[in-house]
Protein backbone atom coordinates (compact mmCIF):
# COMPACT_ATOMS: atom_id res chain seq x y z
CA UNK A 1 0.00 0.00 0.00
CA UNK A 2 1.36 3.53 -1.05
CA UNK A 3 1.88 5.69 1.59
CA UNK A 4 2.51 9.94 1.33
CA UNK A 5 6.45 11.05 2.28
CA UNK A 6 7.76 10.71 5.77
CA UNK A 7 7.02 14.13 6.94
CA UNK A 8 9.34 15.84 9.47
CA UNK A 9 7.87 16.03 12.86
CA UNK A 10 9.60 19.36 13.62
CA UNK A 11 7.49 21.00 10.90
CA UNK A 12 4.52 22.08 12.26
CA UNK A 13 2.25 25.18 11.30
CA UNK A 14 -1.04 24.78 13.38
CA UNK A 15 -2.12 28.07 12.69
CA UNK A 16 -2.45 27.51 8.77
CA UNK A 17 -4.66 24.24 9.34
CA UNK A 18 -8.57 25.01 8.23
CA UNK A 19 -11.34 23.94 9.13
CA UNK A 20 -11.95 22.39 5.20
CA UNK A 21 -9.03 20.16 5.72
CA UNK A 22 -10.62 18.65 9.04
CA UNK A 23 -13.69 17.95 6.76
CA UNK A 24 -11.76 16.35 4.40
CA UNK A 25 -10.16 14.60 6.52
CA UNK A 26 -13.17 13.16 8.84
CA UNK A 27 -15.24 12.51 5.17
CA UNK A 28 -12.80 10.42 4.17
CA UNK A 29 -12.65 8.81 7.08
CA UNK A 30 -16.22 8.24 7.51
CA UNK A 31 -16.32 6.61 3.66
CA UNK A 32 -12.79 5.10 2.57
CA UNK A 33 -11.99 6.40 -0.17
CA UNK A 34 -11.20 10.44 -1.97
CA UNK A 35 -13.48 10.01 -5.16
CA UNK A 36 -16.54 9.49 -2.83
CA UNK A 37 -15.47 12.30 -0.22
CA UNK A 38 -15.36 14.86 -2.95
CA UNK A 39 -19.18 14.02 -4.15
CA UNK A 40 -20.24 14.34 -0.14
CA UNK A 41 -18.72 17.83 0.12
CA UNK A 42 -19.02 18.61 -3.69
CA UNK A 43 -15.68 19.90 -4.30
CA UNK A 44 -13.41 18.17 -6.78
CA UNK A 45 -11.02 14.86 -5.92
CA UNK A 46 -7.84 17.15 -6.59
CA UNK A 47 -9.11 19.66 -4.02
CA UNK A 48 -9.61 16.62 -1.21
CA UNK A 49 -6.13 15.49 -2.06
CA UNK A 50 -4.59 19.27 -1.74
CA UNK A 51 -6.80 19.65 2.00
CA UNK A 52 -5.23 16.20 3.16
CA UNK A 53 -1.58 16.80 1.95
CA UNK A 54 -1.64 20.52 3.06
CA UNK A 55 -2.99 19.42 6.70
CA UNK A 56 -0.22 16.72 6.84
CA UNK A 57 2.09 19.09 5.89
CA UNK A 58 1.39 21.51 8.56
CA UNK A 59 1.08 18.97 11.39
CA UNK A 60 4.70 17.03 9.79
CA UNK A 61 3.05 13.79 10.01
CA UNK A 62 1.40 11.20 7.68
CA UNK A 63 -2.68 10.80 8.44
CA UNK A 64 -3.80 8.54 6.21
CA UNK A 65 -2.68 5.50 3.76
CA UNK A 66 -3.32 5.86 -0.06
CA UNK A 67 -3.61 2.56 -1.85
CA UNK A 68 -5.76 1.37 -5.00
CA UNK A 69 -8.26 0.42 -2.51
CA UNK A 70 -9.08 3.89 -0.83
CA UNK A 71 -7.69 5.74 2.09
CA UNK A 72 -7.08 4.10 5.98
CA UNK A 73 -5.96 6.61 8.69
CA UNK A 74 -2.73 5.39 10.02
CA UNK A 75 -2.64 5.25 13.72
CA UNK A 76 -1.55 9.18 14.77
CA UNK A 77 -4.64 10.02 11.57
CA UNK A 78 -7.19 7.85 14.33
CA UNK A 79 -6.52 10.26 16.59
CA UNK A 80 -6.02 13.62 15.09
CA UNK A 81 -9.86 12.21 13.77
CA UNK A 82 -11.25 12.48 17.03
CA UNK A 83 -9.88 16.27 17.49
CA UNK A 84 -11.35 16.90 14.55
CA UNK A 85 -14.56 15.74 14.88
CA UNK A 86 -14.60 17.53 17.94
CA UNK A 87 -13.84 20.72 16.73
CA UNK A 88 -16.40 20.43 13.48
CA UNK A 89 -18.85 19.83 16.02
CA UNK A 90 -18.25 22.66 18.42
CA UNK A 91 -18.29 25.00 15.23
CA UNK A 92 -21.72 23.19 14.51
CA UNK A 93 -22.75 24.19 18.32
CA UNK A 94 -21.52 28.07 17.37
CA UNK A 95 -23.53 28.09 14.84
CA UNK A 96 -26.46 26.86 15.72
CA UNK A 97 -26.86 29.19 19.34
CA UNK A 98 -26.45 32.01 16.28
CA UNK A 99 -29.14 30.22 14.24
CA UNK A 100 -31.56 30.32 17.40
CA UNK A 101 -30.70 33.78 18.16
CA UNK A 102 -31.57 34.78 14.49
CA UNK A 103 -34.83 33.18 14.41
CA UNK A 104 -36.59 33.26 10.82
CA UNK A 105 -34.90 36.48 9.90
CA UNK A 106 -31.82 34.34 8.57
CA UNK A 107 -29.27 31.09 9.46
CA UNK A 108 -29.31 27.86 7.46
CA UNK A 109 -31.11 24.71 6.72
CA UNK A 110 -29.03 21.68 5.51
CA UNK A 111 -30.95 19.17 4.02
CA UNK A 112 -28.95 15.78 2.97
CA UNK A 113 -31.12 13.26 0.59
CA UNK A 114 -31.02 10.18 -1.86
CA UNK A 115 -30.63 11.58 -4.99
CA UNK A 116 -33.97 10.80 -6.65
CA UNK A 117 -35.35 12.56 -3.49
CA UNK A 118 -33.47 16.14 -4.50
CA UNK A 119 -33.68 15.81 -7.80
CA UNK A 120 -37.72 15.52 -7.70
CA UNK A 121 -39.20 16.26 -4.83
CA UNK A 122 -36.77 19.33 -3.21
CA UNK A 123 -37.23 22.03 -5.61
CA UNK A 124 -40.55 22.60 -5.53
CA UNK A 125 -40.47 22.96 -2.05
CA UNK A 126 -37.23 25.28 -2.59
CA UNK A 127 -38.93 27.28 -4.19
CA UNK A 128 -41.92 27.86 -2.13
CA UNK A 129 -39.83 28.15 1.17
CA UNK A 130 -37.50 30.84 -0.43
CA UNK A 131 -40.57 33.05 -1.32
CA UNK A 132 -41.60 32.86 2.37
CA UNK A 133 -38.19 33.12 4.19
CA UNK A 134 -35.47 34.82 1.41
CA UNK A 135 -33.22 35.37 4.19
CA UNK A 136 -32.54 31.74 5.10
CA UNK A 137 -30.01 29.77 2.93
CA UNK A 138 -30.15 26.44 2.03
CA UNK A 139 -27.92 23.58 1.35
CA UNK A 140 -28.70 20.22 0.36
CA UNK A 141 -26.30 17.23 0.37
CA UNK A 142 -27.33 14.52 -2.07
CA UNK A 143 -25.98 10.81 -1.38
CA UNK A 144 -26.38 7.49 -2.79
CA UNK A 145 -28.00 5.89 -0.09
CA UNK A 146 -29.97 6.31 2.70
CA UNK A 147 -27.30 5.40 4.99
CA UNK A 148 -25.00 8.18 4.26
CA UNK A 149 -28.03 10.80 5.02
CA UNK A 150 -28.47 8.75 8.52
CA UNK A 151 -25.02 9.05 9.26
CA UNK A 152 -25.02 12.71 7.96
CA UNK A 153 -27.83 13.69 10.34
CA UNK A 154 -25.93 11.84 13.56
CA UNK A 155 -22.70 13.75 12.98
CA UNK A 156 -24.83 16.97 12.96
CA UNK A 157 -23.61 17.47 8.92
CA UNK A 158 -27.10 18.19 8.21
CA UNK A 159 -30.16 19.18 9.97
CA UNK A 160 -33.13 17.49 8.08
CA UNK A 161 -32.61 14.16 6.04
CA UNK A 162 -34.48 12.81 3.73
CA UNK A 163 -34.93 8.73 4.13
CA UNK A 164 -37.18 5.77 2.12
CA UNK A 165 -35.55 3.03 5.00
CA UNK A 166 -37.47 2.53 8.66
CA UNK A 167 -35.99 5.26 11.34
CA UNK A 168 -34.84 4.46 14.82
CA UNK A 169 -35.97 5.81 17.60
CA UNK A 170 -32.81 8.09 17.63
CA UNK A 171 -34.70 10.02 14.91
CA UNK A 172 -38.03 12.46 14.76
CA UNK A 173 -39.72 11.40 11.29
CA UNK A 174 -42.59 12.40 9.41
CA UNK A 175 -44.15 10.39 6.05
CA UNK A 176 -44.22 13.03 3.38
CA UNK A 177 -44.76 10.92 0.28
CA UNK A 178 -45.45 7.26 -1.30
CA UNK A 179 -43.23 6.31 -4.49
CA UNK A 180 -44.63 3.35 -6.32
CA UNK A 181 -42.67 0.69 -7.54
CA UNK A 182 -43.42 0.06 -11.19
CA UNK A 183 -42.04 -1.97 -13.92
CA UNK A 184 -40.10 -0.83 -16.82
CA UNK A 185 -39.81 -2.78 -20.35
CA UNK A 186 -37.69 -2.03 -23.58
CA UNK A 187 -39.44 0.05 -26.42
CA UNK A 188 -40.76 -3.35 -28.36
CA UNK A 189 -42.41 -5.37 -26.15
CA UNK A 190 -45.48 -7.26 -26.51
CA UNK A 191 -47.07 -6.76 -23.15
CA UNK A 192 -50.49 -6.75 -21.95
CA UNK A 193 -51.95 -4.47 -19.93
CA UNK A 194 -52.45 -5.66 -16.98
CA UNK A 195 -49.04 -7.33 -17.33
CA UNK A 196 -48.98 -10.70 -14.67
CA UNK A 197 -45.30 -11.81 -13.16
CA UNK A 198 -44.99 -14.39 -15.82
CA UNK A 199 -44.39 -11.20 -18.38
CA UNK A 200 -41.63 -9.99 -16.14
CA UNK A 201 -39.70 -13.42 -15.80
CA UNK A 202 -39.66 -13.70 -19.43
CA UNK A 203 -37.44 -10.73 -19.93
CA UNK A 204 -33.30 -10.60 -18.39
CA UNK A 205 -34.11 -9.03 -15.24
CA UNK A 206 -32.11 -5.21 -14.54
CA UNK A 207 -32.06 -4.47 -10.59
CA UNK A 208 -29.64 -3.05 -7.92
CA UNK A 209 -27.11 -4.77 -6.07
CA UNK A 210 -28.34 -7.24 -3.72
CA UNK A 211 -27.60 -5.27 -0.34
CA UNK A 212 -29.23 -2.28 -2.02
CA UNK A 213 -32.14 -0.69 -0.35
CA UNK A 214 -34.43 -1.11 -3.50
CA UNK A 215 -33.49 -4.40 -4.07
CA UNK A 216 -33.80 -5.54 -0.53
CA UNK A 217 -37.70 -4.02 -0.43
CA UNK A 218 -38.29 -5.78 -4.32
CA UNK A 219 -37.28 -8.91 -3.11
CA UNK A 220 -38.96 -9.31 0.01
CA UNK A 221 -42.27 -8.33 -1.79
CA UNK A 222 -41.60 -10.91 -4.29
CA UNK A 223 -40.98 -13.58 -1.90
CA UNK A 224 -44.04 -12.71 0.29
CA UNK A 225 -45.62 -13.47 -2.75
CA UNK A 226 -44.07 -16.29 -3.59
CA UNK A 227 -42.28 -15.20 -6.83
CA UNK A 228 -39.15 -15.66 -8.49
CA UNK A 229 -37.55 -12.96 -10.37
CA UNK A 230 -33.41 -13.77 -10.76
CA UNK A 231 -31.57 -10.46 -11.21
CA UNK A 232 -29.47 -11.37 -15.22
CA UNK A 233 -27.66 -7.53 -14.26
CA UNK A 234 -27.15 -5.91 -11.13
CA UNK A 235 -26.47 -2.20 -11.82
CA UNK A 236 -25.63 0.76 -9.02
CA UNK A 237 -26.85 3.90 -11.10
CA UNK A 238 -30.48 4.33 -11.58
CA UNK A 239 -29.84 5.91 -14.77
CA UNK A 240 -27.80 3.15 -15.91
CA UNK A 241 -30.44 0.80 -15.69
CA UNK A 242 -32.82 2.70 -17.58
CA UNK A 243 -30.55 3.30 -20.06
CA UNK A 244 -30.41 -0.61 -20.46
CA UNK A 245 -33.79 -1.09 -20.96
CA UNK A 246 -34.24 1.27 -23.59
CA UNK A 247 -31.44 -0.40 -25.45
CA UNK A 248 -34.00 -3.54 -25.08
CA UNK A 249 -31.25 -5.40 -22.55
CA UNK A 250 -33.95 -6.41 -19.99
CA UNK A 251 -36.89 -5.17 -17.86
CA UNK A 252 -36.80 -3.70 -14.83
CA UNK A 253 -38.83 -3.08 -11.30
CA UNK A 254 -38.04 0.80 -10.15
CA UNK A 255 -39.16 3.48 -7.62
CA UNK A 256 -40.89 6.26 -10.09
CA UNK A 257 -39.13 8.78 -8.76
CA UNK A 258 -35.71 7.18 -9.55
CA UNK A 259 -36.75 6.16 -12.86
CA UNK A 260 -38.18 9.76 -13.87
CA UNK A 261 -38.03 11.13 -16.18
CA UNK A 262 -39.01 8.47 -18.63
CA UNK A 263 -37.77 8.00 -22.20
CA UNK A 264 -41.00 8.46 -24.68
CA UNK A 265 -40.31 4.95 -25.78
CA UNK A 266 -39.71 2.83 -22.82
CA UNK A 267 -43.18 0.97 -21.72
CA UNK A 268 -44.13 1.58 -18.34
CA UNK A 269 -46.88 -0.47 -16.14
CA UNK A 270 -48.21 -0.87 -12.76
CA UNK A 271 -46.65 -4.37 -10.48
CA UNK A 272 -49.47 -6.73 -10.77
CA UNK A 273 -49.12 -6.25 -7.13
CA UNK A 274 -48.30 -2.75 -5.56
CA UNK A 275 -45.48 -2.41 -3.65
CA UNK A 276 -44.35 1.42 -2.43
CA UNK A 277 -41.48 2.79 -0.61
CA UNK A 278 -42.53 5.88 2.11
CA UNK A 279 -40.29 8.84 1.70
CA UNK A 280 -39.93 10.36 5.08
CA UNK A 281 -38.27 13.65 6.56
CA UNK A 282 -36.22 13.06 9.68
CA UNK A 283 -34.40 15.17 12.49
CA UNK A 284 -32.05 13.78 15.39
CA UNK A 285 -34.52 13.40 17.96
CA UNK A 286 -31.91 14.85 20.54
CA UNK A 287 -30.90 17.94 18.61
CA UNK A 288 -31.74 21.82 19.83
CA UNK A 289 -33.47 22.74 16.21
CA UNK A 290 -33.61 26.72 14.86
CA UNK A 291 -36.75 27.87 14.26
CA UNK A 292 -35.35 27.79 10.16
CA UNK A 293 -35.63 24.18 10.65
CA UNK A 294 -38.86 23.33 12.21
CA UNK A 295 -40.44 26.01 9.33
CA UNK A 296 -39.01 24.31 6.24
CA UNK A 297 -40.35 20.83 7.85
CA UNK A 298 -43.93 22.59 7.96
CA UNK A 299 -43.28 23.65 3.91
CA UNK A 300 -42.64 20.05 3.64
CA UNK A 301 -45.41 18.83 4.84
CA UNK A 302 -47.74 21.50 3.61
CA UNK A 303 -47.04 20.26 0.30
CA UNK A 304 -46.94 16.75 0.84
CA UNK A 305 -50.73 16.36 0.52
CA UNK A 306 -50.22 16.81 -3.39
CA UNK A 307 -47.69 14.58 -3.76
CA UNK A 308 -49.39 11.75 -1.82
CA UNK A 309 -52.59 12.07 -4.08
CA UNK A 310 -50.88 12.29 -7.44
CA UNK A 311 -48.75 9.26 -6.25
CA UNK A 312 -52.09 7.14 -5.67
CA UNK A 313 -53.23 7.36 -9.10
CA UNK A 314 -52.52 4.56 -11.18
CA UNK A 315 -49.70 4.14 -13.90
CA UNK A 316 -50.91 5.14 -17.22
Amino acid sequence: METSPILSSSAMNLEAIKLSQLRALTTIASCGNFSEAALQIGVSQSAVSHAIATLEADLGVVLLSRGRHGATLTPVGARVLQHAQSMLNQLELIGREANLAKGLQGGQVRIGAFRSAATHLLPSVLAEFQKRYPSISITIAEYRGDDGVEQSLREGRVDIGLTCMPTTPEFDAWELWQDEYIALFPPNAKLPDPITWADLAQYPIIMPPANDYCSILVCGHLNRLEQKLKAAYEIMEDSTMVSMVRQGLGATIMARLAAEPFPAEIQVRALPNPLKRPIRAAVLASALHPPAVYAFLETLRELALPRLTKSAQPVA
